[in-house]
């Protein structure tokens, strides 16, 4: 399965307009009187403007800007596409340069250096989705939901989810200070946070033995990415094995993945052919995608932890969950996004990420800007972290042991 034509849910990422929105030739003046006349050959008219205007503005600060000779073709080129795309005015619809290209693929790949933490937005606003389980931002306290308000001395007004992060990023040991606001603060607070090289986690487990004498597995999956499916199987293979009797499935901290493998769990836990998610075109036409698979936990009971760094593909998944099953969502309301990009290749080495369609649960609920209320909202004050203390997990054994109390 080809990694770049997959389709993804991250907080965390069209066509190339400058090339075909014209056709004929243009002449720009420089600065020493001369002409350059370019001709670009594609006939595809995509935008319905006077696009001399663009060539204008070009014109007059290439030859007025007093440092004009340092700024490359190149760099005019990525300028006017990323203009182009942000005013689709979609925090999920970006272009990557080829290097910042390479980045996002390593990031897919489970490996990069930096705080360890998924960066998003939300009302233009770059906060933290997901801080990541065993990494710097985690150790220094940051949660999901908390606005970053600068980044070094720079407020991040304005700034884009992409430049937000290559400022965050560094080589590992190096430090970088990030101005942050939580709900229910009356004050910011400064976190100096020392980058390191990040190993995204992705799936812990580990067997629970409840009052009533049942055995339940304890499944702590951190994202979708490329290894879920494998390490899935075998984490389900040994708690068949040690006899478990139910599933707590956790996806707190889970900011998304891969659809494809959100949709293979699924298939874990329901009857082939159930719906796992609807995806809705900008056409209004929606495409159904089913469980496929060996439906091994179809039959046991299950419930499921999500809170505000839950978002995107686990956001899928209970849905899903809860729709077919009736399990039950314990913790707090999901992050809410619910949308599906795509990413592209140029040929250049860049890629084009671009938000293509929307999900809605089994029936029929939007996801996007809204996410996912818990059946039973239970919180975790800033005490219980700091006594370890887990009242979200608790409360789901609390649950799922009442679950087969129930069939017997």
């Amino acid at each position: 399965m080809k990694q770049w034509a997959k389709r993804i849910g991250i907080a965390l990422l069209l066509v190339c307009v400058l090339a075909g929105v014209a056709y004929g030739s243009y002449a720009t003046g420089l600065k020493d009187g001369t002409k350059r006349s370019v001709v670009i050959t594609d006939s595809k008219q995509l935008i319905n403007a006077d696009f001399s205007l663009f060539w204008d503005a070009i014109d007059m600060v290439r030859g007025k800007f007093v440092d004009a000779e340092g700024v490359k073709d190149e760099k005019l080129l990525y300028g006017a596409i990323k203009g182009a795309i942000a005013a689709f005015d979609d925090p999920y619809t970006s272009y990557f340069e080829p290097s910042d290209a390479k980045k996002f693929e390593e990031d897919l790949q489970g490996s990069f250096g930096g705080i360890g933490a998924e960066i998003g937005m939300r009302n233009e606003q770059i906060l933290i989705i997901s801080p990541l389980k065993g990494n710097p931002a985690e150790a220094v306290g940051l949660k999901p939901m908390d606005k970053i308000l600068k980044i070094g001395d720079k407020f991040t007004a304005g700034m884009t989810v992409e430049d937000a992060v290559k400022m965050i990023r560094g080589e590992a040991g190096t430090e970088v200070s990030l101005l942050i606001m939580r709900n229910g603060w009356t004050d910011a607070k400064d976190f100096t946070i020392k980058r390191a090289v990040i190993n995204v986690p992705t799936l812990d487990t580990a067997m629970k033995t409840l009052p009533s004498g049942k055995k339940v597995v304890h499944m702590q999956l951190y994202n979708f990415n490329a290894n879920v499916p494998e390490l899935f199987y075998n984490a389900s293979f040994a708690a068949a094995k040690n006899g478990a009797d139910g599933v707590v499935l956790d996806m707190r901290n889970n900011p998304g993945g891969f659809l494809d493998v959100a949709t293979e769990i699924a298939g874990w836990f329901m009857q082939g052919g159930k719906v796992v998610v609807k995806e809705r075109t900008r056409d209004g036409s929606e495409e159904v995608l089913r469980a496929n698979g060996n439906a091994a936990f179809a039959d046991l009971p299950v419930v499921v932890l999500v809170n505000a760094g839950s978002a995107s593909a686990s956001e899928i998944l209970a849905g899903a969950l809860r729709d077919n099953r009736g399990a039950k969502l314990i913790g707090e309301k999901t992050f809410g996004k619910g949308s599906v990009q795509e990413v592209e290749r140029m040929k250049n080495g860049a890629t084009i990420k671009v938000t293509i369609a929307h999900w809605l649960t089994p029936n029929g609920e939007k996801i996007d800007k809204v996410g996912l209320k818990p059946d039973i909202e239970v919180l975790i004050s800033d005490a219980d972290a700091e006594k370890k203390k887990d009242p979200q997990l608790d409360k789901a054994l609390e649950v799922i042991d009442a679950e087969f109390a129930k069939v017997q």
